[in-house]
């Protein structure tokens, strides 16, 4: 079974348009700017070239060389990645009315800006494997302590569906990596859509396993410098319809990336297994 792809549209979680009014393409890139969108997808492009070089060791051992880095550092071009998400996110983000003047206001606030710099410092350190293995070792100490730190983890986990989005968006990249194979020729004829679709169901325990560790212990080191109180300013602007829009957004931007991000992924990979010119 190939390895499932990493969700990594987790927890990102601002120039003022009047309240009840669509948003408006100026408010999007100021959002973008405010969450620290595009520090967010230079390490994105990292943890990238990373799963490239694991996908290379599982798929084809040694076979890949330059044309195949080169390939995958394309697919994963900060710039690429940046402006496709935009497109999506921009698109969801004006096609009702949502208040982006709250969504500004609360992410320009000091709050709104120690939360995305956080969010951004953990995830780049988050690609040291040693990082992330305290990571979730320390998560494990707080859940065996009963910290009250978990309790308000989870419920900003919940308050913004961030497993099932996540587990959701997983299972999407995963058929378009497979569709990405049948596009190259890479799958054979052996294998069916319906086999291909049970494939990809049959990886979402995987995939969710692995999502809810990352999500709840990334969010543990990220918010750790944050008080309680904090914390729960943030969760209750998560509960308001203008959190609840732009998170919406967010995944809407996230979701189309990654689904073109894996079929491109597919497509490269099939060419090395069917022995094409990248």
């Amino acid at each position: 079974m190939l390895r499932p792809l990493a969700a990594q549209a987790a927890a990102f979680c601002l120039f003022f348009s009047p309240a009840g009014l669509a948003a408006t393409a100026e408010d999007a890139a100021a959002l973008q700017a405010a969450l620290k969108l595009p520090e967010v997808f230079v390490v994105m492009s990292e943890e990238g070239r990373d799963y490239g070089r694991q996908l290379e060791e599982d798929m084809f051992p040694g076979a890949g060389g330059r044309q195949w880095q080169a390939a995958v550092a394309g697919i994963y071009s900060t710039e690429r990645m940046l402006a496709d998400f935009g497109a999506a996110f921009e698109a969801e983000l004006t096609r009702d009315d949502t208040d982006a003047t709250a969504m500004l206001d609360f992410f320009t606030s000091d709050l709104g800006q120690r939360v995305t710099t956080l969010e951004v410092s953990a995830r780049r350190a988050l690609l040291d494997e040693a990082v992330e293995d305290a990571s979730r070792l320390k998560l494990e100490e707080m859940r065996a302590e009963a910290d009250p730190r978990v309790g308000l983890i989870e419920e900003f986990v919940t308050v913004n569906d961030l497993v099932e989005a996540n587990v959701t968006g997983g299972l999407n990249a995963n058929y378009a990596f497979y569709l990405g194979l049948a596009d190259a020729n890479a799958l054979g004829r052996e294998m069916s859509e319906d086999e291909v679709i049970s494939e990809v169901w049959g990886q979402e325990d995987e995939i969710r396993a692995e999502t809810d560790l990352w999500i709840h212990s990334y969010l543990a080191m990220a918010y750790a410098p944050l008080t309680d109180a904090e914390l729960e300013d943030y969760i209750a602007f998560s509960q308001t319809e203008a959190g609840k829009d732009l998170n919406r957004a967010l995944f809407a931007g996230f979701d189309a990336l990654f689904v073109d991000v894996s079929r491109q992924l597919g497509r490269a990979a099939g060419a090395v297994l069917a022995g094409q010119d990248l």
